[in-house]
């Protein structure tokens, strides 16, 4: 079953994504060293690693797109490294950001925590009063990045996979005025909030066969969002399971979506 108000490109195979993932991890180290080792640190004292990937260089006058990346569960942790395992690498490839240079955004939750507060196991539990730390950490250090350098404002984009796609899901609700976009892959969120993003460009990324997060949830949201009048693009790969993210960032056409997104002049 594959459902999407947007073109689609191609599917993948896991037998073919796996062929791919002895030319990712060599590549690895190259474009790491492409993002700047910075530490984020709140009005509390609390502390927040994240890489930091600029423009290859500034033009006068100039404003930047900006893309906020939640990585998923298993990159948690304070080595300031393991969040760039995955999908944010899309980013860093020369001919992308030759055509689109953009300010990008990689934090790192600790081991203990999580990017989105909801219980999605528990049904009906739906989205908590106030974010998680690392996450509200994470808007503050947008916002931050936001004021002090050259940012387009109309166009912060938010991605994430897996936990960070529950991560994307809660930011987008808490804050949808901020968002020019979101790109959320294999996560879930509230759909009793679906109204409050429903303006919002929304493309959404899931595999049929996911066995850790059921595909459901990104059903569940994508058909709320269209009940309360919006319009969101989504991709569901048949024959993939939790690895959606993998053809979902190697996706161009996914990618140039996201860069066209603008919000109406503020």
């Amino acid at each position: 079953m594959i459902t999407s108000n947007l073109p689609l490109i191609s599917i993948f195979s896991l037998t073919v994504l796996a062929l791919m993932f002895p030319f990712q991890t060599a590549a690895q180290s190259d474009f790491k060293e492409l993002f700047e080792e910075k530490e984020y640190h709140s009005d509390e004292g609390d502390k927040l690693p994240y890489r930091l990937l600029l423009p290859e260089q500034f033009e006068d006058g100039k404003n930047y797109p900006l893309v906020l990346f939640l990585h998923g569960m298993g990159e948690r942790g304070s080595d300031n490294e393991a969040q760039l395992t995955w999908g944010v690498e899309a980013f860093a490839k020369e001919d992308f950001r030759q055509e689109h240079p953009a300010i990008v955004i990689a934090p790192q939750a600790p081991d203990d925590d999580y990017w989105a507060n909801l219980d999605w196991r528990n049904e009906g539990s739906g989205l908590m009063e106030k974010p998680t730390k690392p996450l509200q950490m994470a808007y503050d250090l947008v916002q931050q990045i936001a004021d002090e350098m050259p940012v387009d404002k109309n166009r912060i984009y938010i991605t994430g996979l897996s936990m960070g796609g529950f991560g994307t899901w809660d930011l987008i609700t808490r804050y949808p005025d901020t968002f020019a976009a979101a790109m959320p892959v294999c996560g879930g969120g509230d759909p009793s909030k679906a109204h409050l993003i429903k303006d919002l460009p929304i493309w959404t990324f899931h595999g049929a066969q996911d066995n850790v997060v059921p595909v459901e949830l990104s059903r569940d949201m994508v058909q709320a969002i269209r009940e309360a009048g919006g319009t969101p693009g989504y991709t569901e790969y048949p024959h993939v399971d939790h690895f959606s993210w993998i053809p979902a960032y190697e996706d161009r056409f996914a990618l140039e979506w996201l860069f066209e997104q603008k919000k109406s002049e503020l």
